[in-house]
């Protein structure tokens, strides 16, 4: 049976570096959730779909094929075969996700392809609902989280280490509100699962956090 680690949280807490860092240690394969809605969400924005046309949405849906696939070592991901990985991590696209994560059909769309990927390998997968809902079953459910502050400094530096000009503020108030929005929504809201740890990671360097997340899997003997 295949080890499957689930790291749920909010926006900006570091889900994918932790997750992507640690199976990496560990040999796992990494699932990077996020950047399956991100793909679908950059589909819509780059045709012009409304983001609150639902209807419009889920028509849209069976024109767009998601892929996954690994090349030495690390996640690419496919947008109707074209290699989007760069393209979907804009600041746009991420809040585009959030706000069409959400309808039913987005969410079925991706469904099959999660749990078909942590059926086969040993893997740690990060998004906002994989522990509580995607694979329930996980040996391993972790809640990361870290304040908005912290979480908007971080992005902040993430953005200004590329060149860019962000303002804090602008980052602060797209966190809070992206977190509103996945914990609100009607379907599959972000929602700490009850097996799962809370860990807040304001205090916590990525090291630090990857080691205490290793220390829980073995302490539930799954490592």
């Amino acid at each position: 049976m295949a080890i499957n680690i689930a790291i749920d949280g909010p926006a900006g807490a570091g889900k994918s570096t932790i997750a992507k860092g640690l199976a990496k240690r560990l040999g796992f394969v990494y699932v990077d959730t996020g950047a399956m809605y991100r793909t679908l969400a950059l589909y819509f924005v780059e045709n012009g779909i409304a983001l609150d046309d639902e209807a419009a949405i889920e028509a849209a849906l069976p024109a767009v094929s998601v892929r996954i696939a690994y090349q030495d070592g690390t996640q690419h991901i496919f947008l109707n075969d074209r290699d989007v990985s760069g393209e979907i991590r804009r600041e746009e696209i991420g809040n585009a996700a959030s706000a069409t994560s959400g309808y039913p059909e987005v969410r079925k769309k991706l469904l099959a392809l999660q749990r078909d990927l942590a059926a086969e390998s040993d893997c740690i997968m990060d998004g906002r609902d994989i522990g509580s809902f995607v694979l329930p079953d996980a040996q391993v459910k972790i809640y990361l989280t870290a304040s908005v502050v912290t979480r908007a400094k971080r992005r902040f530096d993430e953005l200004a280490e590329k060149g860019e000009s962000p303002k804090l503020s602008e980052i602060e108030a797209d966190i809070a509100k992206r977190d509103e929005q996945d914990m609100n929504r009607a379907v599959s809201p972000l929602v700490q699962a009850e097996d799962a740890v809370y860990l807040d990671t304001s205090a916590m360097d990525i090291p630090e956090v990857m080691a205490e997340i290793e220390r829980i899997a073995r302490d539930k003997g799954v490592l």
